[in-house]
């Protein structure tokens, strides 16, 4: 599979967000563009679905920096179907939303109506796991994504993030994760 390095949609997606994002803005569109192409790898998608993964991918985690909140999932989801709304493609609505809610599910979703959505939640866990995951993926793949489109401190982000939610609750998980 080649790497594309460039992805217009995406980067126009996550262009008005660089600010909000600040320090992190980098490392999180390279994550994006690492679990868009471990997806493609996981699932070939034609163009229609290609574009529901980018879509998926710039807004499933941004309401992190949109609601500054570690439970990010309800605003990442409102603001991908906002931005299908104003595309006039609110028949993806259902498909990307699940996308997202279903991210960090801990088990594989099993929806064969959606099978894009199970293909998204494995391609981000290749890369959350840094590719210690590799879910079927060559290792050679893994580490040619990554070197495409360096960490930029995503994953110390996420620990920071992540750190502080244990420190206010520690013994209950993130409100993210679903199993």
């Amino acid at each position: 599979m080649n790497i594309e390095t460039r992805i217009d949609l995406l980067e126009d997606i996550l262009a008005p967000w660089a600010p909000a994002m600040g320090a992190d803005s980098e490392g999180y569109k390279n994550h994006c563009y690492r679990m868009i192409h471990f997806t493609l790898a996981l699932r070939p998608c034609d163009e229609q679905d290609k574009q529901k993964l980018v879509i998926a991918a710039a807004h499933h985690d941004i309401g992190i920096w949109s609601d500054h909140t570690v439970d990010y999932l309800p605003p990442s989801k409102a603001l991908a179907l906002r931005y299908l709304e104003g595309q006039g493609l609110t028949n993806w609505s259902e498909e990307v939303g699940l996308m997202i809610d279903e991210h960090h599910k801990l088990t594989p979703f099993k929806d064969s109506k959606f099978p894009l959505v199970e293909a998204f939640r494995r391609g981000d866990l290749v890369d959350f796991s840094m590719g210690w995951l590799r879910q079927g993926l060559s290792a050679a793949f893994v580490r040619e994504v990554k070197a495409a489109f360096p960490n930029a401190g995503f994953h110390k982000m996420l620990m920071r993030s992540a750190g502080q939610w244990f420190r206010q609750h520690p013994l209950s998980p993130p409100p993210f994760m679903k199993w």
